[in-house]
């Protein structure tokens, strides 16, 4: 838990630079007015759509075409969960712009000001990046389609939601904070040995997805807070192991007799 508050607050700390500040704010108004064109557009077609899934099914589709009452609280809950819905896409379409843009530029700032003492072995590359958060958002979305039928249930979406964003930060953030400084052993097994607490500051960055405002920074300070946690990581490992730090101090200048 110390770890995490740490990270949370040098990530606070670094978000206020002015080399960082951009960076962490157009990937959220993208997938903001990325979605809510869509959603303004295509509203009423995806709610037919999903009403359509829900008369598909046996018994549920008697239900509603005997009962009125029945029909219209349906309608009420399709709505409230698509709207729902909108807030892991928007979020997810914003963590996939800072894990492939926006992330790999602010990590390198980062470093230079904050762990210089860091030798850079770059384990991972910006193709690795990509694939990986490709990846992560396939599983996200199938995960989410999935999860679907649940959504009617009341809390269950915002709980699904928050987990599954969690998730997703760990998977592709995790990746991107440690490619440039680890080798590629140490990127392998410092994502598998911090698995757990990089799922517990995943999930408290997720819970910013739906705070107002603060969504629409939350993908890329989420990506700050993980270089933050990773790289502090890294470097207490590299300590305990021995490894001599990088000396970022500058050194005097030699002594000459005139």
């Amino acid at each position: 838990m110390k770890e995490i508050l740490l990270a949370f607050g040098r990530a606070f700390r670094s978000l206020w630079r002015r080399d960082i500040f951009w960076h962490l704010v157009w990937p959220g108004l993208v997938a903001v007015v990325l979605w809510v064109t869509i959603g303004v557009l295509q509203w009423e077609p995806m709610i037919a759509t999903l009403l359509g899934w829900l008369h598909a099914v046996p018994l549920v589709g008697e239900w509603l075409t005997t009962s009125e009452a029945l029909a219209a609280i349906v309608l009420v809950l399709v709505k409230i969960g698509l709207a729902l819905v909108f807030v892991p896409l928007i979020y997810v379409t914003a963590a996939v712009l800072v894990a492939v843009v926006a992330l790999p530029l602010m990590l390198e700032r980062v470093g230079r000001r904050d762990y210089a003492d860091l030798e850079q072995r770059r384990g991972g590359s910006n193709v690795g990046s990509a694939v990986n958060a490709l990846a992560a958002t396939v599983l996200f979305v199938v995960a989410l389609i999935v999860s679907l039928p649940f959504w009617l249930i009341p809390g269950v979406g915002l709980i699904v939601s928050v987990l599954l964003t969690g998730w997703l930060n760990q998977r592709a953030f995790g990746y991107d904070a440690l490619m440039l400084h680890a080798d590629a052993d140490e990127l392998r097994r410092l994502r598998g040995e911090q698995r757990l607490p990089m799922l517990a500051l995943g999930g408290a960055c997720a819970l910013l997805a739906y705070v107002p405002v603060l969504n629409l920074v939350a993908p890329a300070y989420s990506g700050l807070a993980f270089v933050h946690f990773l790289l502090e990581a890294l470097r207490r490992e590299r300590t305990r192991n021995g490894v001599t730090l990088i000396d970022a101090a500058p050194k005097p200048l030699p002594r000459t007799n005139a």
